[in-house]
């Protein structure tokens, strides 16, 4: 069986997932799913692993969505089933303890964009389309998309792409704020390195806990959002990183951190 998920350990400790199923615009099949579950279980907290990126074979999809055509000789419960699985993979991504940025090197509709909304931040190449367009199919965004748009992007906005089914290019997206960056196809992934290795060369407890602090407490009022903040800085108190740090910055020396 032909292996549809890809996973390297680039330099400067920056883990790269790979879709790697170009023939079908990388569409989620059982497959890949299973395949992106097991590699995030399996690099969930790794202090080898510091920040990860996610791509897609290829330079015409990033990911295309739900494989609708192994969709269509199902039952509606094993759509109901494949539909909960998609929603299960993708919330595993947002809940990896490292920092994702996903690198968009093509179309990302549908389940596609959603996996790329599920991602701290997104980078895109400047011929890349992209859209929730699950209105057009009789359809709704059905792993998280109807939940996650809002958050990024506002209540309005997100609305009239889900109800429009529109297809933005790379530069409207970057105006909606979908995306942060925008680049050329032939340096989205070097830039997408660059900003991973500006982040992995902090200290990678850090990471994973701004992550918990800014993902738990957006969800919650003001104060209770600052109580995690506050569990967050708590649990970096004891680390071997924390006195690391300090013991850099009085010796004015680049800090070595090692993930304890």
């Amino acid at each position: 069986m032909t292996q549809l998920v890809r996973f390297e350990l680039l330099e400067g400790s920056i883990g790269l997932i790979t879709l790697s199923r170009p023939e079908a615009a990388n569409a989620m099949s059982v497959q890949l799913l299973r395949e992106l579950s097991d590699t995030l279980d399996q690099i969930n907290g790794d202090p080898a692993v510091r920040v990860v990126l996610l791509k897609g074979a290829g330079e015409k999809a990033f990911c295309a969505g739900a494989d609708l055509k192994e969709r269509k000789g199902m039952s509606d419960r094993q759509v109901k089933q494949i539909v909960q699985l998609i929603g299960a993979t993708v919330a595993k991504v947002e809940t990896l303890a490292q920092p994702v940025i996903a690198v968009l090197n093509g179309v990302a509709f549908g389940g596609g964009l959603e996996l790329a909304l599920a991602c701290d931040l997104r980078i895109a190449a400047t011929h890349v389309k992209l859209g929730l367009t699950e209105t057009s199919l009789g359809i709704i965004p059905g792993a998280g998309g109807t939940q996650r748009l809002p958050r990024l992007i506002g209540l309005g906005k997100a609305k009239e792409l889900i109800y429009t089914a529109r297809r933005l290019n790379a530069e409207e997206a970057k105006e909606y704020g979908i995306v942060e960056y925008v680049y050329e196809g032939h340096e989205v992934l070097d830039k997408a390195q660059q900003l991973a290795q500006e982040m992995a060369k902090n200290a990678p407890l850090s990471l994973v806990q701004a992550k918990v602090a800014i993902n738990q407490g957006v969800e919650v009022d003001l104060a209770t959002g600052l109580k995690i903040e506050s569990l967050a800085y708590s649990a970096l108190i004891p680390t071997e990183d924390r006195l690391e740090g300090l013991l850099a910055f009085q010796e004015k020396r680049a800090p070595q951190y090692l993930g304890k």
